[in-house]
């Protein structure tokens, strides 16, 4: 008994002090919370004003759009599979994750310029144009921000620490989201309005992107390695195979396939929905920051309740809250009050969300590591990354497909009622089926309960 309260000591001593290790501090938190301010700062654009960019302003259809979002996102999701396993076997003087940030910052901020200058070249040129630039820029995206996700967890195993960092993560994209929503347009109009203006604001937006993510370089730290530190020898295929008997890592892929297809219906509808439903596109902006600012407020205070709830029961509360704000906007959608009611009480139930989804990914590298024996951290985020890059495709290439079929004509003055009634059905009704969806995806995730396990159970391996 005396060797067994020893060796249990020595234990606690060691998981003490691999926790003391792995603290992070407030400068280090914010430097990885920058990566994804500088993202946003062209994704959510893309999010937002590409599509009708691409319609009102280069003059392409709709449907044509559509189709080439959707299968853009098929292609980089199948790279996102790549550039995982590209980072599982980097071993840089820099870390795994890191050197792809410094590599990739001015080539990212190059692609963001291109994205939005569509030249004059006639319909089918057009067509190329965007279909070239919008898969460059994708593929590009996919070489800083795969490592840039792993990153989290290659800087700590600390359940609660990761949901912070994302946290700090999650709050610096909507800031971003809020520069974009309410920049953009003034901006463009500053800058001499048509596609100059347009140009003119995402170069200035590409260059500060650029500047960011070589600040989250310089500013953070790996300091997590495998139980078996020879890995940068496996082959893709077992690393693969490992992958596919993760069943937590499934299910965090299915459910963001289902959210970001509802982000990619959600997030560019909000100039149609003020323009044609509200009928006045100067609340764009306010529409869209009522949805963010409860968001942006809610992660300053959901970590104490993440801590005493869990990840996915506070996710769970969440969506239901979420479902009480689209049932406000159901009772009058052509009511500017209520829109925006129901649009702030919507965004205090993707709190928990935003907090916690890339959190729960990254602790699916533990269980995977613990059931097999392999740590794949470059392919669970290249997979969780192809989850979310193919949900925001279809959701972005259905707003095109089911735009179309409503009749919506880009650039007039007017819409048809059966384009103004699959506007409302895409902003009030398909946001209320995925939330449902969501809440039977997270009916069997179970790994919170059984993370401090594994995390025990590995930090012993790693000492034997």
């Amino acid at each position: 008994m005396a060797v067994l309260r020893k060796e249990s000591g020595i234990q606690a001593d060691y998981e003490t002090k691999e926790r003391e290790e792995e603290k992070i501090g407030f400068t280090e938190k914010l430097g990885y919370g920058l990566g994804d301010l500088a993202s946003n700062l062209i994704f959510a654009a893309v999010s937002s004003f590409l599509v009708f960019y691409y319609t009102d302003i280069a003059g392409a259809s709709a449907a044509a759009i559509g189709t080439i979002i959707l299968l853009s996102r098929v292609l980089d999701g199948i790279t996102d599979i790549g550039m995982g396993f590209i980072v599982d076997k980097t071993n840089s003087k820099h870390g795994k994750a890191r050197p792809w940030l410094l590599w990739m910052a001015i080539p990212f901020t190059l692609s963001a310029i291109l994205l939005f200058t569509v030249p004059d070249l006639g319909e089918v040129g057009t067509l190329i144009y965007i279909a070239i630039t919008y898969n460059v820029v994708h593929i590009i995206y996919t070489a800083i921000n795969i490592p840039y996700g792993v990153l989290n967890a290659r800087m700590t195993q600390d359940s609660y620490q990761r949901a912070t960092l994302n946290i700090f993560r999650m709050f610096s994209a909507l800031i971003a989201t809020v520069i974009i929503m309410f920049l953009t347009l003034p901006l463009v109009e500053v800058f001499g309005g048509g596609k100059t203006g347009w140009t003119i604001t995402f170069t200035i937006f590409g260059i500060i992107a650029g500047l960011l993510f070589f600040t989250t370089f310089l500013t953070t730290k790996e300091r997590i390695t495998a139980v078996n530190e020879n890995q940068e020898k496996l082959p893709m295929n077992k690393g693969v195979k490992a992958l596919f008997k993760n069943k937590y890592w499934a299910l965090m892929v299915l459910f963001s396939l289902v959210t970001y297809t509802a982000n990619g219906l959600s997030s560019g509808l909000g100039v149609y929905y003020a323009q044609y439903i509200l009928e006045n596109p100067a609340l764009v902006g306010p529409l869209g920051f009522a949805g963010l600012f409860p968001v942006m407020i809610g992660l300053l205070f959901i970590a104490p309740i993440i801590k005493k709830y869990g990840k996915r029961n506070s996710m769970l509360i969440g969506l239901i809250i979420s479902l009480i704000g689209t049932a406000i906007i159901f009772v009058d959608p052509s009511s500017f009050s209520l829109v925006l009611i129901g649009s702030i009480v919507r965004g205090i139930g993707g709190v928990p969300m935003a907090a916690s989804f890339f959190a729960m990914l990254a602790d699916t590298i533990e269980y995977g590591e613990w059931k097999t024996g392999v740590r794949t951290e470059g392919l669970v985020y290249s997979a969780g990354s192809f989850g979310t890059k193919v949900g925001s495709g279809l959701g972005a290439a259905l707003m095109g497909w089911l735009l179309a079929l409503g009749g919506y004509v880009g650039g007039v003055a007017e819409q048809s009622e059966s384009a103004i009634s699959m506007i409302m059905f895409l902003f009030v009704w398909a946001p209320a089926i995925i939330a449902v969806l969501q809440m039977a995806i997270l009916a069997f995730y179970k790994l919170d309960k059984i993370y401090p396990q594994i995390l025990s159970d590995l930090q012993k391996r790693k000492t034997n």
